[in-house]
């Protein structure tokens, strides 16, 4: 029962167990799936995605597999839709196909979207009844590929509110697109990844506002029950942090990327301290104050050195697509001198005087690419993680650790 269907995901990478497959099948073996494709679709779901960043990719092989091209076409006519209006029909065409579905007898669509719709606007253009039943036509409760209620997985659904393949409109939603792990990422990820920046501290000098719950409590017993409230520093957050951003070149086709996480680090107010510099290709003997990178308006870089203490979390974004020359050439680059050291010196410069620095790669090659010797370089030097949600979640936990 389905066994295409459980090899058509494995194919796809979903990691789709045998135990996990002979799972689902016993709960459709007990009737736990109500002949219900919705209802298939959710238990199967549940019992083969191992999380919910799986949610997204499996309800897009769901929806290729059964394909489930689920439109309504604006060019219908008012004829047309009352003849397709069988609602009342819905909940026991929808039992009756799935059942089908499971004995094997409901055919699936193999043709592509534009095919289906081009041969709809033909059937339509050529019919002049109404049609219950059959495959040819567009009509309800037949093998067509057209209309509603019918044996056809998949097609031009037109009329009808539920029906057996309610299950594509769930997909149809996209709910999920914001769970996966190879999604491009958003503000609201960079949020979320951010937080975990944290390390609360109450060795502040600042008033006792913040109630001690478990004080209170123990000083009120200790007071014969009358109630007596003790108050405590509050915690605050003591993480400092140095965002460096690439800016320009090969980084141009990722400046919306940056743009969200420049915003999202803006909004994050939770941190001590927040400084945002950029450069290009390299770090040199200057970082530029606004993503341009225009002449003068920067700062030196041994000014962070000297300013900045060594507690600050270190994220560095980009592609270290730069020639070999960029790197290890002490004479400097076109956008000026280098002060006599190397790109590659003031790199070892930054490790040095920061205890945690996470480089986040857009674009990073697996492994140790010979083709990107600058990228392999800088792999030597510091942590770095693709810029995928995986790889800012490892990352903010390694630039947490204290040893």
């Amino acid at each position: 029962m389905f066994t295409e269907y459980f090899f058509f995901l494995r194919d796809h990478e979903m990691d789709v167990s045998l135990s996990e497959w002979l799972t689902l099948i016993d709960a459709v073996d007990k009737g736990l799936t109500h002949a219900s494709l919705t209802e298939f679709y959710y238990i199967s779901r549940m019992i083969l995605c191992k999380s919910e960043n799986e949610f997204d990719k499996y309800d897009m092989l769901f929806n290729d597999y059964f394909k489930g091209i689920h439109m309504e076409p604006e060019d219908v006519s008012e004829q047309m839709k009352r003849w397709l209006d069988k609602s009342d029909f819905a909940q026991s065409a929808e039992q009756e196909m799935m059942k089908k579905l499971i004995d094997g007898e409901v055919n699936r669509i193999e043709e592509t979207k534009e095919e289906v719709l081009e041969k709809f606007r033909e059937r339509q253009k050529d019919q002049e009844s109404e049609h219950n039943g059959g495959n040819q036509w567009i009509g309800t409760m037949g093998n067509s590929s057209f209309g509603n209620l019918g044996g056809h997985m998949g097609g031009v659904r037109i009329g009808g509110t539920t029906g057996y393949q309610s299950a594509f409109q769930v997909i149809g939603e996209r709910k999920f697109r914001d769970f996966r792990n190879d999604r491009v990422l958003d503000n609201r990820q960079f949020q979320v990844a951010l937080r975990k920046l944290r390390q609360f501290s109450t060795r502040l000098d600042v008033p006792k506002t913040e109630l001690d719950i478990n004080g209170t409590i123990d000083k009120t017993c200790n007071n014969g029950g009358c109630l007596q409230l003790v108050f405590e520093r509050p915690r605050k957050n003591t993480v400092k942090l140095l965002l460096l951003m690439d800016s320009g070149g090969t980084m141009i086709p990722y400046s919306t990327l940056l743009n969200e996480l420049f915003q999202s680090v803006n909004k994050s107010n939770h941190f001590k301290d927040v400084k945002t510099y950029y450069f290009h290709n390299c770090i040199y003997a200057r970082l530029y104050n606004t993503p341009e990178c225009e002449f003068g308006d920067w700062i030196e870089t041994e000014w962070i050195f000297k300013n900045l203490d060594s507690d600050y979390k270190v994220i560095i974004v980009g592609d270290a697509a730069m020639a070999p020359e960029e790197l290890y050439s002490d004479t400097g680059n076109y956008r000026g001198p280098n002060d006599g050291l190397s790109g590659y010196e003031w790199l070892k410069l930054m490790k040095k005087n920061f205890k945690r620095i996470l480089w986040l790669n857009p674009k990073m090659a697996p492994g140790n690419a010979p083709w990107r010797e600058a990228e392999t370089a800088v792999k030597g030097l510091f942590k770095m993680n693709r810029l995928t949600v995986d790889g800012l979640k490892d990352g903010m936990k390694y630039l947490m650790q204290t040893k």
